[in-house]
């Protein structure tokens, strides 16, 4: 009977470390970042892991009020490759954070929290 309690107050535990971790993992996420480029590196987009763009550069030749749809679209690219680049990375720290913390679990995505 007491050892399925010490079993419950050590989940809990885990629980509460986890949820720590998990904090810590979220607050370092904007420290990871990546960027892709469109258009032949005309338009290059940065983000972080906190799928925020933070940054966003326009070679000047491409700006031309008259092909106005094109310049939107190579914008919509390469953030879309940036946001697509960081991902990995993004599950990749928050696997790291919680290693020793949940057992290896196949399939098991934490990237989902971030949302």
């Amino acid at each position: 009977m007491f050892g399925n309690m010490a079993d419950m107050m050590g989940l809990m535990g885990k629980m509460k470390d986890l949820q720590s971790r998990m904090k810590d993992a979220q607050d370092q996420l904007s420290s990871i970042v990546d960027s892709a480029e469109s258009g032949g590196g005309m338009v290059r987009a940065t983000v972080n892991g906190q799928k925020t763009l933070i940054g966003l550069e326009i070679d000047k030749d491409l700006v031309n009020p008259d092909d106005k749809e094109m310049l939107q679209d190579l914008i919509v690219a390469a953030v879309n490759k940036a946001f697509e680049k960081i991902e990995p990375k993004i599950k990749e720290h928050l696997q790291k954070a919680t290693d020793g913390v949940l057992p290896n679990i196949p399939g098991l995505d934490l990237g989902g929290l971030m949302k």
